[in-house]
């Protein structure tokens, strides 16, 4: 991939988790050597500018001799880099590495080509700075984390290569790397950013938009499992309250469940209208793929952005000081994103209770066929409903916190990091509690001597060729851990979508045979 003035999601994926390499585009580079001659000529003048030749935070009045300006910000770098926890994950250091070295790339940061050469060569090698999880209030950017992104590239710190973690400057040089002699304004310009923030939300928009159409997939399975109604599904009836989502999710459910032989089974069936969970999937998975195509939109945005400060504008070689470092975009988006995947999972909870609960279901109880001695799934939906919960919890939104830092001169802050840190443990729980829907609905369709939609029938195969049917009790959660690993794969979904495209008649067969639909209460709403 070259980098210049444009990045995609799409991009971002590539090169994150797929390994592409970067190189950087001439456009940039002479965007670079632009707004550096802005910082050389500060330098050489009288003029006291923020960052470049004064101290920082509080400190911006205090004036700094040129002889100090590189010592000045080489301390900037070792006093942030006091972040603590766990270190992040390599993706979302990627993820961080690459969004910098975007931003400075625009042209508005005023650092040399060597600084975004050095990070994309690390980048390139898969040598990735170690940087602990906490310490990010989101304001002034991601100061502590992208601190110790920074520490790597003066050869201080840890990097992770070849899955070991050792010190920079071993690494450095046993790649032909040099440490950074930092200069006016680059270790500024290195760690006000929002990439940390940036790189949580972009990871999580690939996951949730994945997750969001293999619930599509399981809510399908559930539905013919239980010999559900596709009629809530028609598009002329999703139309008549049209948001965007809904017309997706409702589109994706109708392919996944045509040619099934189970509908048109139980046509004259006295059953007035399925549970909300799985006749309102449509509006609800509809929502959170709304919530998903916003973030997308501001990710768009974002990747675009530079979010460093003070600002350099070459054209006019004017130095400004702003607020693009702010994170509460990307905060709030996390937020909003994360009571939406939420979202996904609790509806996939309620539709195993009803696959489980015989009283709703008419299958066997908990899908075990000999209940009594075995107890089936029944503490699948314990896990499910376990998960669930703790969700809820971490969906209390993170950006409605602030606490004054920098002896209040940073007196409102966006907590973004915390909005993405929690964001991906409820997307992990949410993909564990729609593999427990799909192993259930699975179970569930085993007990259906008629063949299933297309799409569900596909994806039924897939699963049943990675996790036999549950005849007895067994150890169940190596079939589990499996079902998970190919559901984050993207596998399962790529199951359920590949055997609609190679479906070559959706139309349900004309004479299917008549079963008897399930004993259930039947919702007055």
């Amino acid at each position: 991939m070259i980098l210049d003035r444009h990045l995609t999601l799409s991009d971002f994926g590539r090169v994150v988790r797929g390994g592409e390499p970067v190189t950087l585009a001439p456009g940039a580079r002479e965007r670079l050597r632009r707004a550096r001659a802005v910082i050389e000529r500060i330098v050489d003048g009288d003029e006291a500018v923020y960052g470049v030749n004064t101290g920082f935070g509080k400190f911006a009045t205090v004036r700094i001799p040129r002889e100090e300006l590189a010592h000045l910000q080489h301390n900037l770098i070792v006093s942030h880099a006091i972040g603590v926890g766990e270190p992040l994950p390599t993706e979302v250091v990627r993820g961080m590495m690459l969004l910098r070295a975007q931003s400075l790339a625009l042209g508005h940061s005023g650092v040399r080509e060597e600084v975004v050469e050095l990070l994309l060569a690390l980048l390139n090698a898969g040598a990735h700075p170690v940087i602990p999880a906490q310490g990010s209030v989101g304001a002034s950017g991601d100061l502590a984390p992208l601190a110790h992104l920074a520490l790597a590239l003066i050869g201080q710190g840890s990097v992770d290569h070849g899955g070991a973690a050792r010190p920079a400057a071993g690494v450095l040089a046993d790649l032909g790397l040099a440490p950074l002699e930092l200069q006016a304004k680059e270790g500024l310009a290195l760690i006000n950013g929002t990439q940390l923030m940036g790189s949580l939300l972009a990871l999580s928009v690939l996951d949730a938009r994945l997750l969001a159409r293999t619930a599509n997939l399981a809510a399908a399975l559930t539905v013919e499992a239980l010999r559900g109604s596709h009629r809530p599904f028609r598009d002329d009836v999703v139309r008549l309250r049209p948001h965007p989502g809904a017309l997706e999710a409702a589109s994706e459910v109708r392919a996944f469940l045509a040619g099934s032989e189970i509908a048109p089974s139980h046509a004259d069936c006295g059953r007035v209208q399925d549970a909300y969970s799985l006749r309102a999937v449509p509006q609800v998975h509809g929502a959170t793929l709304d919530v998903i195509a916003h973030a997308e939109r501001v990710l768009a945005t974002e990747f675009a952005s530079v979010t460093d400060n003070p600002l350099i504008f070459p054209e006019t070689g004017e130095v400004v000081s702003g607020g693009n470092f702010h994170g509460q975009p990307l905060a709030l988006t996390a937020d909003a994103l994360t009571v939406a995947v939420a979202e996904l999972a609790s509806i996939s909870e309620r539709r195993c209770e009803q696959l489980l609960n015989p009283a709703l279901s008419g299958l066997p109880g908990f899908l075990t066929p000999h209940g009594g001695l075995n107890s089936g799934l029944m503490i699948a939906q314990y896990t499910a409903a376990a998960l669930v919960s703790e969700n809820k919890v971490l969906s209390h939104p993170a950006s409605v916190d602030s606490i004054p830092t920098s002896a209040n001169q940073e007196d409102h802050v966006s907590m973004g990091a915390h909005a993405g840190r929690k964001l991906r443990q409820v997307l992990e729980n949410t993909a564990t509690v729609l593999s427990i829907e799909l192993l259930c609905a699975s179970q569930a369709l085993d007990f259906q001597p008629l063949r299933a939609g297309a799409g569900v029938d596909g994806a039924y195969r897939f699963i049943r060729r990675l996790t036999p049917p549950l005849e007895h009790d067994r150890y169940y959660k190596p079939d589990l851990d499996c079902l998970l690993r190919e559901v984050r794969s993207g596998a399962v979904l790529a199951a359920g979508q590949a055997a609609v495209s190679t479906q070559p008649d959706v139309t349900p067969p004309p004479e299917a045979p008549t079963l008897p639909c399930p004993e259930e209460p039947t919702s007055r709403h």
